[in-house]
């Protein structure tokens, strides 16, 4: 794997520690897939098909992502502790414009 292949993802857990991970982007992995590699609490119950909401996060740097789906945007309408920088991380499709993202995990219910 070619370093110019590899991003860097900051990502807060529910505790406040910041994980530093790096992600390949010549995979077509989405964030919830590579937090879950990193074995960060995201459960990712429907697989990444914006069915749950139990892989929510908090975008908290300045990157231009792709809109929401109209069912990302219905599943976060039934979340919990929903913010205006709430996503679902499994409709995070990584590229390398998402080099140094950052997020924080959304508390459970």
């Amino acid at each position: 794997m070619e370093e110019d292949n590899i991003i860097k993802i900051s990502v807060e857990d529910r505790e406040g520690k910041t994980h530093s991970l790096e992600a390949p982007t010549d995979m077509a992995l989405n964030l919830m897939e590579v937090m879950k590699s990193y074995e960060l609490p995201v459960e990712g119950t429907c697989g990444g098909m914006a069915l749950c909401a139990s892989c929510h996060c908090y975008v908290l740097s300045d990157h231009d992502l792709s809109e929401a789906s109209e069912a990302e945007e219905d599943m976060l309408d039934q979340a919990f502790f929903v913010e205006d920088n709430s996503r679902l991380s499994c409709q995070i499709k990584l590229s390398k414009e998402h080099n140094g993202l950052g997020v924080k995990l959304a508390p459970v219910s």
